[in-house]
C-alpha cells in the first residue's frame, strides 16, 4: 500500500507540474485562439496612454500594444485595452483580467518578485514638479511638507522608504493628483521625469525643477508570474522593435511631440 501510495503521489505531482507547464506553453496559443491580446494601459497619463477626444486609446505605449498585436494576431485593432491605474497592475495580472501589462511599468526588484518583466523598452527616473512662484528645486525644501503622489508608484516607493520627513499625499488616479497640485494641496508632485516634463508643458503656471531624483530605471511590459510562453514572445518583439526602428517610429509619433529628442529616453 505504502508503495502505491507512493506511487500515486508521485504521478500526482507529476501530472500536476506537466498541467502547469502545458498552461505556460499554451497561452500564446490560447490568445490566437480568442483572437484578442488584452493589454492593460493608462487611460490618464499622456503622452504614454491616455483617452483622446473621440474615445480612442493613444500614447506611447498604445503604439506598441498595437504592433504586438500586429504580429501575433495579424491586426493591430486586436486588442482590447483594459483601463488600470498604477495600484492595480499587479491585481489585474494576478487575476487574469489582463494578458499583458503595457502601463509604463517602472521594473524594480519588489515588483520582479511578483510579475515577470519583459526587455525594457524605455529609461525613466523621478522627477518633481511645482509652481513656478514656490520653485522647490531640492529635496531638503519638503521637509514637513507634503508631496503629492500616486500609489504603487516608483515615486511613492521611493519618498516613503527614503524620505519619511516628507508627509505624502496620495491618489490612485493621475488627474486627481495633478488637481491636487493646483489646487494648492502639496507643495509639489513627484511622478516619472518624462510625465511630469509632459504636464509642465501644458501647464505654464508650474516647472519640473528637480528633473532627476532616485535611481535611474527602466520601463517595461509585464505578464503573469511564470508565464514563459508570452513573456518570451514579447521579449522578442521589443528586441525586433528596436532593431527594425518600430520603437523609433513610437517614439517619433507620441514623445517627440511632446519632449523634443531626448538622449537617452529610449533603452537600447
Amino acid at each position: 500500500m505504502a508503495t502505491t501510495l507512493a506511487a500515486f503521489t508521485l504521478t500526482a505531482c507529476d501530472n500536476s507540474g506537466s498541467t502547469q507547464t502545458t498552461q505556460a506553453k499554451d497561452s500564446v496559443a490560447q490568445i490566437k485562439e480568442k483572437g484578442v491580446i488584452r493589454i492593460g494601459v493608462f487611460s490618464d497619463k499622456p503622452p504614454f496612454g491616455y483617452i483622446d477626444a473621440n474615445g480612442k486609446n493613444q500614447g506611447f505605449d498604445v503604439e506598441i500594444a498595437k504592433e504586438i498585436a500586429n504580429d501575433l494576431l495579424g491586426s493591430p485593432d486586436k486588442v482590447e485595452f483594459v483601463l488600470t491605474e498604477a495600484a492595480n497592475r499587479v491585481e489585474y495580472l494576478k487575476s487574469n483580467k489582463v494578458d499583458l501589462v503595457l502601463a509604463n511599468y517602472t521594473k524594480t526588484p519588489e515588483r520582479a518578485e511578483v510579475v515577470d518583466f519583459a526587455e525594457p523598452y524605455m529609461n525613466v527616473a523621478l522627477g518633481v514638479v511645482s509652481p513656478k512662484n514656490a520653485p522647490i528645486t531640492d529635496v531638503k525644501q519638503l521637509e514637513g511638507k507634503t508631496l503629492l503622489v500616486n500609489k504603487g508608484t516608483t515615486a511613492d516607493a521611493y519618498f516613503s522608504k527614503n524620505h519619511p520627513e516628507i508627509q505624502l499625499l496620495k491618489f490612485d488616479h493621475n488627474t486627481e493628483t495633478f488637481n491636487a497640485l493646483k489646487d494648492g494641496r502639496g507643495v509639489a508632485l513627484a511622478h516619472d521625469n518624462a510625465l511630469v516634463w509632459a504636464w509642465a508643458k501644458e501647464n505654464a503656471d508650474f516647472d519640473v525643477a528637480i528633473g532627476n531624483i532616485g535611481p535611474s530605471e527602466q520601463i517595461a511590459p509585464a505578464v503573469q508570474k511564470g508565464n514563459k510562453a508570452l513573456l518570451d514572445f514579447v521579449n522578442k518583439e521589443i528586441s525586433e522593435f528596436k532593431a527594425n526602428g518600430k520603437l523609433k517610429a513610437a517614439y517619433e509619433k507620441t514623445l517627440v511631440p511632446v519632449y523634443g529628442e531626448k538622449e537617452g529616453l529610449l533603452a537600447k
